[in-house]
């Protein structure tokens, strides 16, 4: 029994170490709050309560049957990638061009927004791409294809992956829930610098994804001893 919790902790710990990096929730906790702009504090509540479970959803799903169904349909992982890699870069490109006129008062006139509009602005741009994108999604696949490898029950390394998906979830929620606080105590020029940064940053993570997903189609096709 004290050997399965082991593996139990052991699964859910790498999960966590590999996903909190690329999901960046303290990171995308301004993206968050501009894409929620004009929001009361009970729809930015429900939004990052949303958020948290669609991205637990994604990542379970992409774990457990994401492989299968790239199989199915006959897609690679590079593939994912560029695709992934030019949404994410768009996406940031858009919120650069936004922010000039957001970043000033991250909370503005609050408005009336319908459950409808929180599930589906909550799922995208929020979740997926923004928070799960394709390089979290290509470490989910990659978890769930290796879980069956280590040498414990199935069900075992099963439950550590669950529990570590769920914590980089709570992760997420606890950042999106408090994000107001964090730039209300950045202030209004500290808030426009991160915002401008994090939507950077986020830019260069989807072309650098791109570029990881080409240099692997195009391996190849390279010269020999390049």
């Amino acid at each position: 029994m004290e050997t399965e919790l082991a593996a139990v902790a052991r699964t859910a710990l790498v999960t966590l170490a590999a996903l909190l990096p690329i999901t960046n929730p303290p990171g995308n906790a301004p993206i968050f709050l501009a894409l929620t702009h004009g929001m009361s504090d009970g729809a930015r509540r429900a939004m990052a309560r949303r958020v948290g479970l669609n991205s637990m959803l994604l990542l379970l799903a992409a774990a457990f049957v994401g492989s299968h169904v790239l199989a199915f349909f006959d897609i690679s992982l590079p593939v994912v990638r560029v695709g992934g890699g030019i949404l994410v870069a768009a996406t940031a490109w858009r919120l650069l061009q936004a922010e000039g006129e957001k970043s000033g008062d991250p909370v503005g006139a609050s408005r009336h927004v319908t459950p409808e509009e929180i599930a589906g602005r909550a799922f995208y741009p929020l979740s997926f791409p923004i928070t799960v994108g394709p390089g979290s999604i290509s470490i989910a696949i990659t978890l769930g294809a290796s879980v069956p490898k280590q040498g414990v029950p199935l069900l075992t390394t099963s439950a550590g992956l669950v529990l570590g998906i769920w914590a980089a979830s709570l992760a997420i929620w606890l950042a999106n829930r408090y994000a107001l606080r964090m730039v209300t105590a950045l202030g209004p020029t500290g808030t426009a610098v991160f915002l401008r940064l994090s939507a950077f940053i986020l830019l260069c993570i989807g072309v650098q994804i791109c570029w990881d997903g080409l240099n692997e189609l195009l391996a190849p096709w390279k010269p020999a001893g390049r």
